[in-house]
């Protein structure tokens, strides 16, 4: 059996270093916002080429912070793409906003820069774009419009560790960049996890804040705030894993490449690349109109693949009430895609044996 992800397998390289930075932790008797924190904020900040990075304890709470920061009036209107993971949409609501969604372009799955100025509003106050899958969004329009009106952006980053641009980091190119290191993530802890970027000293000094209660000082609330820390044996964690992660982002890179180049072009749609977009391929989909067919396929072969994300957020039974608009982008792709095997995990030989199972299937 080819697993979609074997997390214990990802994980093994580290585990001697793991353990002695659990040990580190667990003798110090500093649990919550100490050395091991503030290194990680220090050391993934420079990975990002970023001024500021503060832990929180999940991506959800980074893109909630994130907008939280900025006091946004309740009701102002935040854009953001019509196929991203639920989260993205939840930290715009849970900050008393509305969303509101633009379709992706059909070949990246990113939210389509050209459809994005008729969605804007005098009510509109920011983007948040989701740099899906580990491949950057086409950012200069976005960032055009942004200065044409006033907006902040905001980066999901959540899959998209070591992503670049134009040769510039996800999370530097924009106003904030909220990253999550759920376990699966190409930087994974071993629980939750997430963190914020930004240049923006001010924004950076009140989420520092908003994470722990909205106070500065013990006992001195300035905000009203959350209680969102990264602790220290996550971040003790991600120190150990972040040494490593351009090597597991070379290897992915190389798996996708396989795929690239040996998958029957004629019967499945894969992955656009682009020279200006540094693709990292936390999640390596291709899209199909006979999907669930082809699943079973696979895993009738010894070849297990996952969803993302099998229903649409607006079709999503919490968005009743909030979302009311169709979007026929968004569900062509999420009736569509398979996430095919790629991790840390995985070798080369076992991903050319999912192109041959692939390409013999009618």
């Amino acid at each position: 059996m080819i697993e979609y992800e074997n997390l214990r397998m990802v994980n093994e390289p580290y585990f001697e270093e793991i353990k002695k930075a659990f040990e580190k932790v667990l003798y110090s008797g500093w649990y919550i916002l100490g050395d091991e924190v503030s290194s990680f904020e220090e050391e993934f900040a420079k990975y990002c080429g970023a001024d500021h990075c503060l832990g929180v304890a999940s991506g959800l709470d980074a893109l909630t912070l994130a907008l939280k920061a900025y006091e946004f009036d309740k009701g102002s209107e935040v854009i953001v793409p019509s196929n991203t993971y639920i989260a993205t949409i939840l930290a715009i609501i849970q900050n008393d906003l509305i969303p509101v969604l633009v379709e992706p372009s059909i070949s990246t799955y990113n939210i389509d820069p050209d459809k994005i100025e008729d969605r804007i509003s005098p009510d509109t106050k920011a983007i948040m774009v989701v740099h899906l899958y580990g491949k950057p969004v086409d950012m200069d329009p976005i960032i055009d419009l942004s200065r044409k009106y006033n907006l902040k952006i905001i980066e999901d980053c959540a899959q998209a560790h070591g992503a670049k641009y134009k040769g510039r980091n996800v999370g530097t190119l924009g106003d904030i960049g909220a990253f999550s290191f759920y376990p699966t993530k190409n930087l994974g802890a071993l629980g939750d996890a997430g963190a914020i970027t930004t240049n923006n000293e001010d924004i950076a000094k009140r989420i520092k804040a908003l994470r722990n209660y909205g106070s500065n000082k013990k006992y001195v609330n300035e905000y009203v705030g959350l209680n969102s820390r990264l602790d220290e044996v996550q971040a003790a964690i991600l120190r150990v894993k972040l040494k490593f992660l351009d090597q597991l982002i070379s290897h992915q890179r190389k798996l996708a490449d396989i795929y690239h180049k040996k998958l029957d072009d004629k019967k499945f749609i894969k992955p656009v690349v682009n020279e200006d977009f540094f693709d990292t391929y936390h999640i390596y989909n291709i899209r199909h109109e006979q999907r669930d067919r082809l699943r079973d396929y696979l895993l009738d072969k010894g070849i297990k693949t996952e969803i993302h994300y099998p229903i649409a957020p607006h079709n999503q039974k919490a968005m009743t009430g909030i979302i009311s608009d169709t979007y026929p982008i968004s569900e062509t792709i999420h009736n569509t895609t398979l996430s095919l095997p790629i991790s840390y995990s995985h070798s080369f030989d076992e991903i050319e044996k999912v192109v041959e199972v692939l390409n013999r299937f009618q």
